[in-house]
């Protein structure tokens, strides 16, 4: 099969080439990959550590050629959506049945490719913040592919969205169109506490939306866009003064339980066009150097989706 390959001798890190059909285990289905989407973080490190040969990519959505031999998962011709470790930039991949979501019929692939790591990451960490209406909801790093999802999906849930962004005079009427009530610069322009945070910045950025936090409220680290360490100061960590039970949690994607119907809720909000997935660039997959200098960059905010010939 035909695949985007790791090759550390091209400036992209990466080459068209051919590979070797993946052979799927008894829980796994095999599906024609029609689009794939791209993350900052593979494209920033999963590409720079594979050694040569490895196909990589996480999200990758498709067409079941070939059910799983368990008889888990969705039946041959089922459209799907999928995340894994890597594979997802061929023309086939195996995917465990219980991270295959399924898609209505005739969705465009392109953006049902977007969902997994940043829709689903969004979901998870607001499912974990818990029921969010009239909740006040701040969300960093709002422009990425993750934080615009997760402005949509806490509005969708009834919560008071702020989003942080470096740029509020580009981005904010953006993120207002998408649900947020505010775009503020950062948790230090904030004056009044928040109950949950969706955070994809980490370093300082996290640090500051934690002295955000109100009583009970809880801080999900999704990402780390800022590649800083964090540093508390002292007494971050008192619950006197309002800030009784506050909480940081973390979470795996790929070890959550339930990806599959989460997939499937999501491919659904975006084929009826509840969700918008802000695909900033699009192109075949002959493009990727392109869309891979883009985001190591930060030319693109939101979501580049490789059409697969």
């Amino acid at each position: 099969m035909r695949a985007l390959l790791v090759d550390h001798a091209e400036s992209s890190g990466l080459r068209l080439g051919e590979t070797e059909d993946p052979v799927p285990a008894p829980h796994e289905a095999l599906i024609k990959v029609r689009a794939t989407s791209l993350n900052f973080g593979e494209v920033k490190d999963a590409i720079a550590y594979a050694p040569n040969g490895t196909v990589p990519g996480w999200d990758a959505a498709g067409v079941v050629v070939r059910a799983a031999a368990d008889g888990s998962g969705p039946a041959k011709g089922t459209p799907v959506v999928s995340v894994g470790a890597n594979g997802a930039w061929a023309e086939l991949r195996a995917v465990d049945s219980a991270r295959l979501g399924t898609a209505p019929p005739d969705s465009d692939l392109g953006a049902i490719s977007t969902i997994p790591v940043a829709a689903g990451s969004a979901l998870r960490a607001l499912h974990r913040i818990g029921p969010l209406l009239g909740k006040r909801i701040l969300v960093t790093g709002a422009t990425g592919g993750v934080g615009r999802y997760a402005v949509q999906l806490a509005r969708l849930g009834g919560a008071y969205v702020l989003a942080s962004t470096s740029d509020p005079a580009t981005h904010g009427a953006g993120l207002r169109a998408l649900g947020a009530h505010e775009v503020v610069t950062g948790p230090r322009e904030l004056t009044l506490p928040v109950n949950g945070v969706v955070d994809v910045v980490g370093g300082p950025q996290l640090v500051e939306s934690f002295e955000k936090l109100s009583a009970d409220g809880t801080l999900i680290a999704v990402g780390h866009s800022a590649r800083q360490p964090e540093s508390f100061p002292l007494h971050a960590f008192n619950g006197d003064g309002g800030r009784h039970n506050r909480t940081i949690a973390t979470f795996f994607l790929a070890d959550c339980p339930g990806l599959a119907p989460d997939f499937t809720w999501l491919a659904n909000q975006v084929a009826a066009g509840v969700l918008d997935p802000q695909i900033s660039w699009r192109g075949g997959w002959d493009k990727a150097a392109e869309a891979v200098s883009a985001l190591l960059e930060r030319r693109l905010h939101g979501k580049a989706v490789l059409d697969i010939a």
